[in-house]
């Protein structure tokens, strides 16, 4: 039997961040995949715009006026990956490669999602994440850092 293949976390983390491959956002690339209790992939999303609009008309820049930055548009991988479910998201997982806003905190939470596991938290300091911790927390919510098995995989497509 082989024994260099990836174990679950590697493999849907792995979906998350090539489903983060798709955003056409130049600054930041996030990708999330929703996987049930029996190890099967419920839904997969990226932060891109509302589905109909044409990403090269909306704003991309991060700064300025709200109406003229991204922020007032996207959408983000989180609730992306919930809106596309397939199936029941009650008791699943949800693998993100950035740790989740506040706003998707509380559409994971009410999409039944018991487990967060996250690649990267670079905005633990802010308000926003406080508040999407302190969501789980009081949720019962479980969020763990992934741990990269320093494995890599080199698709040619």
């Amino acid at each position: 039997m082989r024994k260099d293949y990836i174990k679950w976390d590697e493999y849907f983390m792995g979906l998350a961040k090539l489903s983060a491959e798709r955003s056409k956002d130049p600054n930041t690339q996030v990708g999330a995949c929703i996987v049930n209790e029996a190890h099967k992939v419920v839904a997969l999303g990226y932060n891109g715009m509302p589905r109909g609009v044409q990403d090269s008309d909306m704003p991309w820049e991060r700064e300025g006026d709200f109406l003229n930055t991204k922020y007032a548009y996207v959408c983000h991988s989180e609730l992306n990956a919930i809106l596309n479910s397939v199936a029941n998201t009650d008791g699943c997982t949800i693998y993100v490669t950035l740790f989740p806003c506040n706003e998707c905190a509380k559409a994971i939470v009410q999409a039944g999602i018991k487990r967060v596991v996250y690649a990267d938290d670079k905005y633990a300091d802010t308000d926003g994440t406080k508040a999407s911790k302190t969501i789980f927390n009081r949720c019962g919510v479980e969020y763990v850092e992934y741990k990269p098995s320093g494995k890599n995989i080199t698709l040619s497509l």
